[in-house]
């Protein structure tokens, strides 16, 4: 019998990507308003006969969140409970995208999956009780995949937003005191269904690219990449860019749970910007 999967979020950047790494497999995507993951008569209504559900829906905007966390609780922590708990009735596995917001952002060594979650942001306080629901839903059956600083060619998105402003802007002053791991969707669709294909283990594991920089040298290589100047990217920090939510100054995410599951981690970001780099130019 063919596997039955269920995309829900299908429609936006890593659900699109998804989609297609599933192309010619038994694949359903569904977005809003043919499901409301907070309404949990909704999505038992959806979620049956299938054997694989990943949740790409999430509630994202991090500012607006400060304003009104209710709402983004309801997605990203009552939402994931209930996407779980339909997951737990039928016996489907659960793939759950989570962030690194859920941690401090103050660590100067990469975040172990173990390490205690401390969310300083409401983004991030919901989507660490979307994780807590998860786990307490579906322990033996989920897999939570933490991720980063997401780029790709189906929704708006730091390196588009450089590409273009490389065409409008004599200068860019760019944040060089915060730093993650650029990763590429096309990759993390590709290691969603390798997880699945491979049966790991129920767990927490860490999917951004390997490596780190900064936001400043992040744009530095897109400008080399797009064959600019790049002394026209100058470093700036954190404070000249004042934001209602706080900004994680470390998001490296450490990636010891993959050799323990028997895969490699996610190659490194500048090799996945190298890949990705006709998409994301054709996008933008």
């Amino acid at each position: 019998m063919t596997d039955r999967w269920l995309v829900v979020g299908h429609l936006g950047m890593l659900g699109t990507d998804l989609m297609q790494q599933l192309a010619g497999r038994d694949v359903t995507g569904i977005d809003r308003p043919d499901i409301d993951i907070t309404n949990e008569r909704s999505v038992r209504d959806v979620i049956h006969g299938f054997d694989y559900v990943v949740n790409c829906a999430a509630y994202t905007a991090v500012d607006a969140a400060e304003a009104d966390e209710e709402t983004a609780l309801a997605v990203n922590g009552t939402g994931a409970g209930n996407l779980a708990a339909a997951c737990a009735r039928i016996g489907a596995r659960l793939v759950h995208i989570s962030t690194d917001y859920v941690f401090d952002g103050q660590s100067t060594t990469p975040y172990a999956e173990d390490h205690p979650t401390a969310p300083r942001s409401a983004y991030g306080r919901t989507k660490a009780a979307g994780e807590v629901a998860v786990l307490r839903e579906l322990f033996d059956d989920s897999l939570i995949l933490r991720t980063a600083w997401l780029y790709g060619a189906h929704g708006p998105n730091f390196v588009r937003t450089m590409i273009n402003l490389e065409r409008t802007r004599d200068t860019l002053d760019v944040v060089d005191d915060q730093f993650g791991q650029p990763t590429w969707t096309h990759d993390l669709a590709e290691r969603i269904v390798e997880c699945i294909d491979r049966r790991i283990p129920a767990g927490i594991y860490h999917a951004t690219s390997s490596g780190s920089t900064t936001w400043f040298g992040f744009t530095r290589r897109i400008f080399e990449l797009l064959g600019a100047d790049m002394n026209r990217v100058h470093p700036t920090t954190t404070d000249a860019f004042p934001r209602p939510a706080p900004r994680p100054a470390f998001s490296v995410l450490g990636h010891q749970a993959w050799e323990r599951a028997g895969l490699a981690p996610l190659r490194t970001w500048q090799a996945a910007l190298d890949a990705a780099w006709p998409e994301m130019v054709a996008s933008s």
